[in-house]
């Protein structure tokens, strides 16, 4: 079992530099610490998240640490011209030394896509078109695609990354559809909303990726080298009393966060519907953990056998909490729930 951080790096009342030094510091420790990962969302023209272009962010985190995997779960494709991404993500893994994962997606947010001229009714047909193109990119020498949004002709391929052949690809969905297509093609996957919801899709993955048999990047660390993860909220403390404190509020500022751009606008497509708004209803879904360390760990082994996944992201940095409260979650996590979940 590994476990990794999911971060949106959501506004706060803290200038934006110091932001950006608190996160850094959050994520050098879990680097000492030992946790697996580290992965950013990707979102524009929201206080959801302040580091839209993640790639120039994880730079930064890269060189802050030292064995601690990273990411964006997810970069999303549409929003790019994959030779310019090439480029980004191999750059990217030469200064994190080989430890970057790339996650994908199409965004599931339709006023996101829109604020970059892109369609949302044609947002899955670019990024089945880029994620094509991106693959070609990283094993060829000459990029050569001709594809219904993109298209290269003999484009010298000099920047490569440093994990061969590529980094390994996740994806990440909250719908069925999602899931059988990332099963399909083996790709180490993520999932999120409740327990039912998270293993409504793990099951749709599972399903698909039975009939295929192997995954597209296999990670010797991981039993079976295949990634299934659901991201978790998770605050812990040293009695429930403290957690909730803490947490809700926290969850409550994120949530808001999450409907802005939905709330300031009018449209029939509701993105946000496999998200449970409510803080205790969030907890009695399971996408919020909230307690001491021996509750959590409860929590989180009856996650894990629920849902029949072998990793867990969690969000420990959000809302209005500070680096101290963060800190003090993650520290707890690591030293008293950590070890005793490892043979998960």
């Amino acid at each position: 079992m590994k476990f990794g951080l999911f971060d949106h790096v959501d506004q706060n009342d803290r200038p934006l530099a110091k932001q950006f030094d608190e996160r850094l510091q959050f994520v050098a420790a879990a680097d000492e610490a030992g946790i697996y990962a580290y992965q950013v969302a990707e979102h524009h023209g929201t206080p959801l998240n302040m580091v839209p272009h993640p790639g120039t962010y994880l730079g930064a985190v890269a060189r802050a640490t030292k064995q601690i995997r990273l990411g964006a779960l997810v970069f999303l494709l549409p929003l790019y011209t994959p030779l310019r991404l090439l480029e980004e993500l191999a750059i990217l893994d030469h200064l994190s030394h080989g430890r970057l994962d790339i996650g994908i997606g199409r965004g599931v947010s339709p006023f996101e896509l829109n604020f970059h001229k892109v369609k949302h009714e044609q947002s899955r047909d670019i990024f089945l078109d880029a994620y094509d193109c991106l693959l070609k990119g990283f094993t060829q020498d000459e990029l050569n695609h001709d594809g219904p949004f993109f298209s290269y002709s003999k484009v010298p391929m000099i920047l490569k990354p440093l994990q061969k052949p590529y980094p390994p690809i996740w994806y990440a969905s909250s719908a069925e559809f999602g899931s059988r297509w990332a099963g399909e093609r083996g790709l180490h996957f993520s999932t999120l909303g409740s327990i039912e919801n998270a293993k409504k899709n793990i099951g749709a993955y599972k399903e698909a990726y039975a009939k295929r048999g192997m995954p597209a990047h296999p990670k010797p660390e991981i039993s079976g080298g295949l990634v299934l993860a659901a991201n978790r909220q998770l605050v812990v403390a040293e009695t429930l009393e403290e957690a909730r404190r803490i947490a809700k509020p926290a969850h409550e500022l994120h949530h808001e966060k999450i409907m802005w751009l939905q709330n300031r606008n009018v449209m029939t497509i509701n993105y946000t519907q496999n998200i449970v708004a409510g803080f205790d209803d969030a907890v009695k879904a399971g996408s919020v953990i909230v307690g001491t360390p021996e509750t959590v760990r409860a929590d989180i082994e009856r996650q894990v056998k629920a849902i029949g996944i072998n990793h867990m992201n969690f969000s420990m940095f959000f809302g209005n909490m500070t680096l101290e409260q963060a800190l003090r979650s993650q520290r707890l996590f690591v030293q008293e729930v950590m070890p005793k979940l490892a043979a998960l």
